[in-house]
C-alpha cells in the first residue's frame, strides 16, 4: 500500500498558491504498521489559539530554514520529538491557505512503527493514531461546508475517540486520500449525509 502512495505521489502535480503570504510546513506521518496509520496531534488546552484542536505536526517557516521541508521536519522533531532521519518523505500535496492568512505546505512521510514520540507540553496534550482504512472507508460523522471567496469546500469531519478531524487538517487528507490512493472523494462534489454550514470566508480582497 504505501509503495503505490510512493508512486502516485510522485506523479502528482500539487497545485502551489502564488499568494505572498506568511508560509508555514506541515507533515502528515504514515505510520508503518501491518494496518498503516495516521499520526495526529492535539494543541494544548492552555494555548490562546487554536487550542484543543487536532492538527498534523508543523508550524511557521523560520528565517533560517533551508526549505519548507526543512520547515515540517523541524518542527515535527521540536513538537513530538520525531527524529527528521526516520521519516521517509513520498511528497507533497497542494498549498492550502489557514484562516489567519498563513500559505501552508504539506508534505508526506513515512515512519516507523513505535518510536518513542513526546509531545511538546508547550504545545500539545496528546499524540495519537487514526488507522488509515477509517478514512478509505470515510467514515466521517458530517461534512462541513465552507464558503472561501464565493466557492463551498465540502470538507469531512472524523471523529477517533474524542478527537475531532476536520478544517484544514481534513482538506489536506482528502487530496492524500484522492491522490495517493485513488479513492473516489472531492472536496468541491457535494457528498450525500449531513451537512453542517460554516460562515463565508474571504481570503482575497473583495
Amino acid at each position: 500500500m504505501l509503495e503505490k502512495l510512493r508512486e502516485r505521489l510522485q506523479a502528482h502535480a500539487p497545485r502551489r498558491v502564488t499568494l505572498d503570504l506568511p508560509q508555514a510546513a506541515v507533515l502528515l506521518p504514515l505510520v508503518a504498521r501491518p494496518e498503516p496509520t495516521l499520526l495526529f496531534t492535539r494543541r494544548a488546552a492552555h494555548l490562546s489559539t487554536h487550542s484543543g484542536q487536532v492538527a498534523f505536526p508543523g508550524g511557521k517557516r523560520e528565517q533560517a530554514d533551508a526549505d519548507l521541508l526543512t520547515t515540517a521536519l523541524r518542527e515535527a522533531e521540536e513538537e513530538i520529538a520525531l527524529p527528521p532521519g526516520r521519516v521517509e518523505v513520498l511528497g507533497r500535496l497542494s498549498d492550502v491557505i489557514s484562516l489567519h492568512g498563513l500559505r501552508v505546505t504539506p508534505y508526506v512521510g513515512v515512519i516507523p512503527a513505535d518510536l518513542p514520540l513526546v509531545p511538546d507540553p508547550g504545545e500539545l496534550d496528546a499524540i495519537f493514531e487514526v488507522p488509515l482504512a477509517a478514512f478509505l472507508a470515510d467514515r466521517r460523522t458530517h461534512t462541513d461546508v465552507i464558503r472561501v471567496d464565493g466557492r463551498d469546500y465540502y470538507v469531512p469531519s472524523y471523529r477517533h475517540d474524542d478527537h475531532v478531524i476536520w478544517g484544514l487538517s481534513s482538506m489536506m487528507l482528502v487530496e492524500l486520500l484522492a491522490e495517493g490512493f485513488a479513492m473516489p472523494i472531492d472536496l468541491f462534489q457535494r457528498p450525500e449525509g449531513e451537512l453542517h454550514f460554516h460562515p463565508e470566508r474571504r481570503l482575497t480582497p473583495s
